[in-house]
């Protein structure tokens, strides 16, 4: 299947560049793949598509403020780090810029010495194993001195780093947000909990490689990251109670669907409690054995990503959504509005707002 199939043209000008005040007055595209139809409202319209007994699927990872700025301590010379992975105690898998710079025994100085770093092993393409060094609790340090990772295409400064997480943020890893889920607050997630919808959270740990276009010439061909995930015991119960009853099971972003789908894949379609590596790669044709429906924003052109959605919804059918997302003016990306893909959510809906 030949990657420009995913292929379309996207103004520069409706790439969002900062959020929106309200998470919730994004708009929302409605699709409904068993109708062909598209209807457009605002995020906290969700609620009317959604039904007692029906489960949301969110993934409450946390970003790390892992881009961090410093010098090398023998010359001065500037260096910008991203974390990428922790290995295993104070041992990072880094992105470094000029990676030329920087060789095994280098060390690094940030924020003047209150963190320094130690180059223990040099990777491919500006990779390098970095051991950190510091004095009290890490993750304190990295906050008072770290940056937010926002994507290449976002060029505008964050103000709040707050703002690049969602109000469910718990456990700590992340390189990239899991977006889908910035457009809620607590205020919408109570009353979405109160109209009788189930809420389970898991967590996948989102790498860089979820900016990437895929880069092979034939979607077969293309090799996904892998990224860690959990679920728990009490969610997996959750979920399989939720799928006997007959109730619909909505992921929140295209990484609670890889986590949510792997799981159910290596299960016969039962989830279990589980944790690990997941390098999933969906794309049409691709078999859904854990989701019922999907909130997501609007991706890459030739992404992995847009390939998912499509494989839910049709490429066809997706595509002619993006084309009437461009002509709607809709914002595109991270800090972008959302779509919800989910069959018969427009059977009574006559609405656009």
């Amino acid at each position: 299947m030949d990657v420009n199939l995913f292929d379309f043209n996207l103004p520069e000008s409706l790439i969002a560049q900062t959020p929106l005040k309200d998470r919730t007055s994004s708009r929302l595209m409605v699709v409904d793949p068993q109708s062909n139809q598209i209807r457009h409202h605002q995020f906290k319209n969700i609620l009317q598509f959604l039904n007692a007994g029906d489960c949301l699927v969110l993934n409450d990872t946390r970003v790390l403020p892992a881009r961090l700025y410093g010098i090398k301590e023998e010359t001065g010379a500037k260096v910008e780090v991203l974390l990428l992975k922790q290995e295993k105690d104070d041992q990072w898998e880094t992105l470094v810029k000029p990676a030329k710079r920087v060789k095994n025994g280098t060390v690094l100085s940030f924020g003047d010495g209150r963190l320094t770093a130690t180059c223990i092993k040099e990777l491919e393409h500006g990779g390098r194993i970095l051991e950190f060094h510091y004095e009290g609790i890490f993750y304190e340090v990295l906050d008072s001195l770290g940056e937010m990772p926002l994507p290449p295409y976002i060029k505008e400064t964050l103000d709040e780093k707050e703002r690049y997480q969602t109000v469910y943020a718990k456990h700590r890893g992340s390189a990239a947000a899991p977006t889908a889920g910035l457009h809620f607050t607590e205020k919408l997630l109570t009353e979405i909990e109160e109209m009788g919808v189930h809420i389970v959270y898991l967590t996948l740990h989102v790498g860089l490689g979820t900016f990437r276009p895929v880069s092979a010439d034939k979607v077969e061909e293309h090799e996904m990251h892998a990224e860690f995930y959990q679920l728990s015991k009490g969610s997996a119960e959750k979920l399989n109670a939720v799928k006997d009853a007959g109730g619909r099971i909505i992921a929140v972003g295209t990484t609670s669907t890889r986590t949510l789908e792997t799981i159910a894949s290596d299960n016969d379609g039962v989830f279990k409690e589980a944790s690990g590596w997941t390098s999933i790669f969906i794309y049409p044709g691709y078999a859904f054995k854990a989701i019922n429906g999907m909130i997501t924003n609007f991706h890459l052109p030739k992404s992995s990503l847009v390939m998912l959605v499509s494989a839910l919804a049709g490429r066809e059918f997706i595509l002619s959504a993006y084309e009437e997302a461009v002509r709607e003016q809709y914002r595109f990306f991270s800090f972008g509005d959302a779509m919800l893909i989910l069959e018969g959510s427009l059977e009574h809906d006559s609405s656009e707002i």
